[in-house]
């Protein structure tokens, strides 16, 4: 969309609000919540997050982050033995000496964090209580909190989740009389520069994020905080920051021209800025980014997209890669469907004849549906990518899409690229 003389996204086709939504509960594939440390860490650079669980936690968390040996991350696992599983060693004597020469060792850290994994929930490890002893010895230098990230409490991306809504009690009180504008979720900071850059040219602000980059510099919070959510699955944080008096503005989220558009333009919308100025200000930006989907079109356009569930931000996406490319989405599935924090985008994701919207998994019914479909292009996670590509489908690993700056409008080519490259690769070898 080139936006040079709309004032706001077009909604004038027909949305998906009212579609019947396909709801499973049965065998999943996805990965735990732990992963979210991936780029967690990264973000918050002054923070360590320690994984209480077993050797398993510490290898995927190695191969996903793909770490190497030499490297010093600023996360890594207290490994449970056998004897701690069976009860037969004090499992918080050993936490408290595991976390003593970490930070003798590590004096950068100012907030470390207990992550809870599977074997630590199956022993009913109380990470909350420990953390509330740990952060009694090494105050005030050191915060320590806690939160889950295991397999049996959240998936992928909730991860994230529960981390930020452990550390909404730690937000200072802001001033009773400020306004500000609060984005949650974590972005990469290549994208958060440049989303500053607009909002100080909209001279809109304070503008703060969340998380921030230093654990020491936590924005406030209160009555006069307007949430906007960089990322849709930080559904419990936003709770947690309404309960201290934040309000969150409705918006699609910013993936695409058209979502980043209207992000912003919703944004300043609660700071009484016009619509035209936010096109004045993106005006650049917007020709950029629409000329580089543009290269995309011709492989993209009229092909048939099938999603499987995995990080949340699967409906954005299909809105996106069907409005401004001219893919059809044939079934969109999502972990978890928030309808009220993902209004906007189901406005804007046009109800095609046959359009498939479902919500958890049961795996086998739903190969079974991508089989029968026969779709261009499979979004799935890395258990299931080879089945399918043994059974002629083009897939693309869905977690590259979290793993990789995919917001604003800079990012948009890049965005269209991770769609387009599978079926690019499919036509050389085809040949």
């Amino acid at each position: 969309m080139s936006g040079s003389s709309a004032s706001t996204v077009d909604r004038s086709a027909s949305g998906c609000r009212d579609l019947p939504v396909l709801k499973e509960r049965g065998q999943r594939e996805v990965f735990c919540g732990l992963t979210g440390i991936i780029w967690l860490h990264r973000k918050m650079q002054d923070a360590f997050f320690l994984i209480v669980g077993s050797r398993t936690c510490a290898h995927l968390m190695q191969s996903a982050a793909g770490v190497m040996i030499f490297a010093e991350p600023r996360f890594g696992t207290a490994i449970m033995e056998e004897k701690d599983l069976a009860g037969m060693a004090d499992v918080h004597e050993e936490l408290d000496r595991v976390v003593g020469r970490l930070l003798s060792r590590r004096p950068d850290i100012r907030t470390l964090f207990l992550v809870g994994s599977c074997p630590s929930e199956v022993i009913k490890l109380d990470l909350s209580k420990a953390a509330e002893r740990l952060g009694g010895i090494h105050s005030p230098r050191v915060r320590v909190l806690s939160y889950t990230g295991s397999g049996i409490e959240t998936t992928f991306t909730e991860g994230e989740d529960t981390c930020l809504t452990a550390l909404v009690p730690e937000l200072p009180e802001a001033p009773a009389d400020e306004r500000a504008l609060l984005v949650v979720g974590t972005m990469a900071d290549v994208v958060e520069d440049q989303m500053r850059r607009v909002f100080d040219s909209l001279e809109m602000g304070p503008v703060r994020f969340f998380p921030p980059r230093r654990t020491d510099e936590l924005p406030p919070v209160g009555p006069g905080t307007r949430v906007l959510m960089a990322q849709p699955w930080v559904n419990e944080t936003v709770a947690a920051l309404a309960k201290r008096g934040a309000t969150r503005i409705p918006a699609p989220y910013p993936f695409g021209v058209e979502g980043t558009l209207a992000w912003l333009t919703a944004a300043a919308g609660a700071w009484g800025i016009e619509a035209e100025r936010v096109l004045e200000v993106t005006k650049r930006a917007r020709e950029r980014s629409t000329a580089a989907l543009e290269r995309y079109r011709q492989v993209l356009e009229g092909k048939r997209i099938f999603f499987f569930p995995d990080s949340q931000i699967e409906i954005p996406l299909a809105r996106f890669l069907r409005r401004e490319l001219g893919m059809r989405p044939v079934e969109v599935g999502t972990p978890f469907l928030h309808r009220e924090h993902m209004a906007a985008e189901l406005d804007l994701l046009p109800a095609d004849e046959g359009l498939v919207l479902s919500e958890g998994q049961d795996v086998e019914r739903q190969l079974d549906r991508a089989f029968q479909a026969e779709p261009d292009l499979t979004v799935c996670g890395l258990g299931l990518a080879n089945p399918l590509e043994a059974r002629g489908l083009a897939t693309k690993w869905a977690i590259e899409l979290v793993f990789t700056p995919i917001h604003g409008f800079d990012q948009a080519g890049d965005l269209a690229e991770l769609f387009a490259r599978p079926l690019r690769r499919r036509n050389l070898l085809e040949v």
